[in-house]
């Protein structure tokens, strides 16, 4: 007579549970993994592209390498504020660029110019110039400059042109201009002409976070396997 107790699924309870979680746990380190490759490739094909897509509307990824024409807006500009580059507060110079055939305006990121230190005062209309004819520009994807928090209006009522804003979102903008606005901004290459200083850098979450994060997952999946395994065997030889 066999008087060993029957399992019922209940005493395996524990176990299907802690196995599903152990292949959650993989399933999350692989994705981690995947992500931190993906973000290694778009960061070395962000310095060194192999070529410019012309852009023709429709969808981007972020770092796309384009080459667009328009013609500047140049009375309709904004000076993005707080805006720091090697300790010295200034502003991101963002001039819409009309690509005509229908096709909304483009915000473009032409880089970072100093403020008047002693005053805080904007550079003035003169130092913003830029060509009146039709233009052909190259840069990548990008967006605007975000804040950790953003405290009172973007962009202060009654101003003239060029616009000085803090920190705004693309619809702050569009309510300013008074038109849609393409869903994305162009950081004009370091090569270009009518630009500052521009040192584009990847501001997204670096690839070594997503190896880290997934070596976190890895290790919780091998700590609870191991302990799932431990506790079988233990119970099997008290059994």
């Amino acid at each position: 007579m066999n008087d060993k107790p029957q399992k019922t699924f209940t005493d395996n309870l524990p176990y299907f549970v802690g196995g599903l979680l152990v292949l959650q746990f993989a399933g999350l380190c692989i994705w981690q993994v995947s992500r931190g490759l993906e973000k290694l490739e778009r960061h070395d094909a962000f310095g060194t592209p192999e070529r410019y897509a012309r852009f023709q509307g429709g969808g981007v990824q972020p770092f796309d390498a384009l080459e667009v024409e328009g013609r500047w807006l140049a009375d309709r500009q904004f000076l993005l504020e707080n805006i720091v580059s090697d300790g010295q507060n200034g502003y991101y110079v963002v001039t819409p660029l009309d690509l005509g055939g229908g096709e909304p305006p483009l915000l473009v990121n032409r880089g970072w110019i100093a403020a008047d230190a002693p005053a805080g005062f904007a550079p003035p209309a003169e130092a913003l110039a830029v060509a009146e004819s039709p233009v052909s520009l190259r840069g990548r994807v990008g967006a605007l400059p975000r804040a950790g928090m953003r405290m009172g209006a973007p962009v202060r009522p009654g101003q003239d042109w060029p616009r000085t804003a803090v920190f705004p979102e693309l619809a702050d903008l569009e309510a300013e201009l008074g038109t849609a606005l393409q869903p994305f901004v162009l950081l004009l290459d370091a090569g270009e002409p009518d630009g500052f200083e521009r040192r584009w850098a990847p501001t997204e979450m670096a690839a070594g976070r997503h190896f880290g994060y997934a070596l976190q997952w890895f290790l919780m999946g091998a700590v609870l396997a191991g302990l799932l395994a431990w506790h079988h065997r233990k119970r099997s030889l008290a059994g």
